[in-house]
């Protein structure tokens, strides 16, 4: 077992799910970083484009505009920086002024040229899994799920992205019923020993909320989270992507401490 990366979410819009309007503006993201790098948090994922059910389209040029003075800000700390974005335009904007992570929840399936502006820069990227349609029921959804994403890390490593720069993260939340997303969870470990670094992201979804025997609002879920996070450390993922930094450091601090974990 190795120690688990916290990658705490920064949600630069006035519209996410859980925390949307909280850091807006960017003293309030840098309040919000600095509290976080407190906590113990080793990546921030900088986001200025919610995909929430129901979510509203924006331009490049407005999401450039929310997330690159925060990356900025940002870069005087000593944390690693992720940006959440689909769009090479964002992405190569970001990765100008010191971005070290481009989170893709398309896995370069919506702008083939995001490819080759993480290669340009050699920065990692992530490829989450995602389609436009729901995996069917009678097909194996892991199986599923790791073809499309080997299918995507091919192209990556095509452009000349090396293998050990690319992430996978099962998309928990897009393409796939409640069902299945338990399913992917429980069988974890089929996507980690394909070689490449992973990364869930859990924290407060609509799964998490499934698994519980009564009505929560988003910020009420982060005990729940825990537990996916268990199930992530279980199957030796690499990192946990979360609203929650300091109950997430608390509690895998405290575990590697006794298992011994460096």
């Amino acid at each position: 077992m190795h120690r688990v990366k916290i990658m705490g979410i920064l949600n630069v819009t006035p519209d996410s799910f859980s925390d949307g309007g909280k850091y807006d503006s960017v003293e309030k993201a840098i309040e919000r970083v600095e509290s976080m790098i407190s906590e113990g948090v080793d990546i921030v994922d900088v986001g200025g484009y919610s995909t929430r059910p129901g979510y509203s389209e924006i331009t490049v040029e407005e999401e450039i505009r929310r997330v690159l003075p925060v990356v900025e800000a940002i870069r005087k700390y000593d944390v690693i920086i992720s940006v959440d974005t689909f769009r090479s335009e964002v992405a190569k904007a970001v990765l100008e002024v010191g971005a070290d992570i481009i989170n893709d929840q398309w896995a370069g399936m919506y702008d083939k040229d995001m490819f080759h502006v993480v290669k340009q820069y050699d920065k990692d990227i992530i490829l989450m899994h995602n389609r436009e349609t729901e995996i069917p029921a009678d097909k194996d959804v892991v199986k599923e799920m790791n073809d499309d994403l080997l299918k995507q890390a091919e192209l990556a490593m095509q452009v000349g992205i090396s293998k050990d720069r690319i992430w996978l993260d099962p998309g928990i939340g897009f393409a796939k019923s409640r069902q299945q997303e338990m399913e992917v969870m429980r069988r974890l470990s089929e996507l980690q020993v394909l070689g490449y670094k992973v990364l869930i992201a859990t924290s407060r979804k609509r799964m998490v909320k499934e698994s519980l025997p009564y009505e929560t609002a988003p910020d009420e879920r982060d005990v729940a989270t825990l537990a996916t996070t268990v199930i992530g450390m279980q199957a030796n993922v690499d990192a946990v992507r979360v609203h929650n930094v300091k109950m997430t450091h608390e509690f895998l601090h405290s575990y590697e401490t006794i298992m011994g974990v460096q």
